[in-house]
């Protein structure tokens, strides 16, 4: 099969880069060929205003750019992780032009939510849901804080709706947990052309079935995170343990406020893949203390790869990976005592053996590349139908 992947990175790394680095090599590794076409938000560095404006909702030279590629590949599929800002939905047509099927994956909710996150001031926010237009996200400044670039995420939202873009330029949504599908069901997707297909990790790095010595958060520092939480709760019990904080981003200079003159948690920063798979794999286990309907939770399957016990929020994705007192520990997001309660439960048993198995076996039945790819070309299969029987 010929695919062609397509992705806008971010400007931090995050696990969506990550899922799309894992699916075009695991497509490679099984004998396909796939052509990327890849922007990067670092080129919004410099760009106007009016310029950027006019590309988050209609960027045409992405649609030439994509028609060309597709073209050229004889591409079967082209497979669009984030389009968001510098592709914009414009390059869904132009796949189609060129006789490919077009598929479209769910790691965000972006389609409905101009930050798209479903989060606002430190909680679950769904006001845009259901809306034609998104006048409550411009009202609060959603995206970055800004009136005007939410009204422009307002707008690509609302044209796209308008002439159906969602509905007839893509043949298949791709998913990250059932979670997501229902959402995406409820901001108006048809149930048919979603399917469910979570993320995976590729190569498997192994498991290490041994206690760990360290607790560890890996992951993006914002507000919708919940680390601000985490640090609170861990320095009021006093677990006897170190709290180790992998990853960057906004919060960081807060946290670090925060947890000054706590010997037990340290800032690693953000680290090279290896080096962030080592520390994984030497944790007594993984917290996940989202507070947002988090799509799926890549760190807390990285967790179960390693044989890794993951405490996580029972919220968004996150509530399908764990199973509480088996593979880890779940809690109730957004709230200190219940994350508390799931800690001491994890360091009472840092040294249960059955944790580790158990957690390594779910990620090998669930998501392992085998299973995964199993369902993509599935997935995949069933997008080429859709597009011929247009």
């Amino acid at each position: 099969m010929k695919v062609v992947m397509a992705h806008t990175f971010y400007k931090q790394k995050g696990g969506e880069d990550e899922s799309y680095r894992a699916e075009s090599r695991l497509l490679e590794d099984h004998g396909h060929h796939v052509e990327r076409y890849e922007r990067h938000n670092r080129e919004l560095d410099g760009m106007p205003a009016a310029r950027i404006a006019l590309n988050t909702i209609w960027n045409s030279q992405s649609a030439r750019d994509v028609a060309s590629i597709t073209s050229q590949a004889h591409a079967d599929v082209v497979h669009f992780q984030n389009t968001f800002p510098l592709m914009s939905p414009s390059v869904y047509s132009a796949a189609r032009r060129q006789g490919a099927a077009v598929v479209q994956a769910l790691r965000n909710y972006r389609l409905s939510c101009v930050n798209g996150l479903l989060f606002r001031d430190g909680q679950i926010c769904e006001a845009c849901t259901g809306r034609s237009f998104a006048r409550p996200g411009i009202a609060h400044g959603c995206y970055r804080h800004s009136a005007v670039g939410s009204a422009v995420v307002a707008s690509m939202q609302s044209l796209h709706k308008l002439i159906r873009t969602y509905d007839r330029q893509v043949d298949l949504y791709i998913a990250v947990s059932g979670f997501v599908r229902l959402k995406y069901i409820e901001f108006g997707l048809d149930p048919e052309r979603i399917v469910v297909k979570p993320n995976f990790v590729y190569p498997d790095p192994g498991a290490q079935l041994v206690p760990g010595q360290y607790a560890l958060f890996v992951g993006r520092l914002s507000a919708e995170k919940g680390v601000r939480r985490l640090v609170e709760v861990w320095r009021r019990e006093r677990l006897g343990m170190e709290l180790r904080i992998v990853g960057d981003g906004p919060e960081r200079g807060r946290l670090e406020a925060q947890a000054a003159g706590q010997d037990g948690v340290s800032f690693l920063g953000s680290l090279p893949l290896d080096q962030t798979y080592a520390q994984i794999a030497g944790a007594a286990f993984i917290v996940v203390p989202s507070e947002w309907y988090e799509p799926f939770g890549r760190t807390a399957v990285e967790g179960l790869a390693h044989g890794t016990p993951v405490v996580c929020a029972d919220i968004g994705g996150l509530g399908e990976i764990v199973q509480d007192g088996v593979t880890g520990f779940t809690f109730t997001a957004g709230h200190s005592d219940s994350l508390a309660g799931a800690l001491h439960h994890a360091v009472v048993r840092r040294e249960d053996a059955s944790l580790r198995v158990n957690a390594r076996a779910a990620y090998e039945r669930w998501y392992s590349p085998d299973s995964n790819y199993t369902t993509l070309m599935s997935a995949y299969q069933r997008a080429i139908d859709h597009r011929a029987a247009r």
